[in-house]
């Protein structure tokens, strides 16, 4: 039912081409696991380079500087997902732990969990299967009290999830 509402949800904001699953796969009072899962029509060669566009579809609503274009992601292991500020510092949202085809791994502890989490592990797979590429996001996060932030987190990072799947469907109908 929840993954049923999140997806009328998202088809009513015009942002969903695929449909998303999403879920909270565990919670405990200081803990939370996260997935998302949805086929794009994108292929997987150029799906990392999709992810790193960050400025093309993350919600600007979920930015300091309220403008999605003032945020960038280098996809080197150490690379930052930043944020340009106004005072032109940049603010650093999470690192990339690796990066190899099929597979990207950050340090991520977006928002209230900078201050909260002891890990915010984002992994995002993107494996082709039977010619359908089937992006996956886990976001695994830990941390004193943590467990009651699962659910807006989930709100957050699940529309993040989705944006950037019709930013990729955007794309593969581009081609």
């Amino acid at each position: 039912m929840r993954v049923l509402m999140f997806a009328v949800a998202l088809a009513l904001a015009g942002m969903m081409t695929s449909p998303v699953a999403a879920e909270i796969v565990s919670r405990s009072e200081n803990a939370f696991t996260l997935k998302f899962e949805a086929p794009t029509r994108l292929g997987p060669a150029r799906v990392a380079d999709a992810f790193s566009q960050v400025a093309l579809w993350w919600d600007p609503a979920h930015s300091y500087t309220g403008d999605a274009a003032n945020l960038s992601l280098d996809l080197a292991p150490g690379g930052c997902w930043c944020e340009a500020m106004p005072d032109g510092v940049l603010f650093d949202h999470g690192r990339v732990v690796s990066a190899v085809y099929g597979e990207i791994r950050l340090h991520a502890p977006f928002g209230p969990l900078r201050d909260m989490a002891t890990r915010a592990d984002l992994i995002v797979t993107y494996p082709l299967v039977d010619g359908v590429v089937t992006p996956t996001w886990t976001f695994i996060v830990e941390g004193p009290g943590v467990g009651a932030l699962a659910e807006p987190v989930d709100g957050v990072i699940g529309g993040g999830f989705a944006r950037w799947i019709a930013h990729m469907d955007a794309r593969a109908a581009a081609l």
